[in-house]
């Protein structure tokens, strides 16, 4: 059993940024491909960004590409995504989710964070 924690979500200008965490318990951790995704209001939720087990691999989201960044620390059993030259478009609830396999589908990861809110004005 794993459960992710979010953190770091709140309200910024655009143009600025932001840097969210995800700590997750459980021993298997350092095993799992990690993502991000987010839900705007009346949006279905959306891929952002995945990593690999140990990082080797990253994937992105067309609209993101360039500005957002995923990293993990398997020791901190935390996986990060930092967020720069953000837009009011990037305004959603973010969500981490643990899977067995990188993925960019919401289907294939098994265990999800609550969220944390992100919030850009214009």
């Amino acid at each position: 059993q794993v459960q992710l924690v979010e953190s770091g979500g709140g309200l910024v200008q655009a143009g600025g940024s932001l840097r969210l965490s995800c700590a997750a318990s459980g021993r298997t951790f350092s095993m799992l491909a990690m993502g991000w995704f987010r839900q705007a209001p009346g949006k279905e939720r959306e891929f952002v960004a995945a990593i690999s087990w140990n990082g080797g691999s990253t994937y992105y989201a067309d609209s993101v590409k360039g500005r957002f960044t995923i990293s993990r620390d398997n020791a901190k059993k935390t996986v990060y995504l930092q967020m720069n030259s953000l837009k009011p478009e990037d305004t959603a609830a973010y969500y981490c989710a643990a899977s067995r396999a990188t993925s960019r589908y919401g289907r294939d990861y098994d265990y999800w964070g609550q969220g944390t809110q992100v919030t850009v004005s214009s």
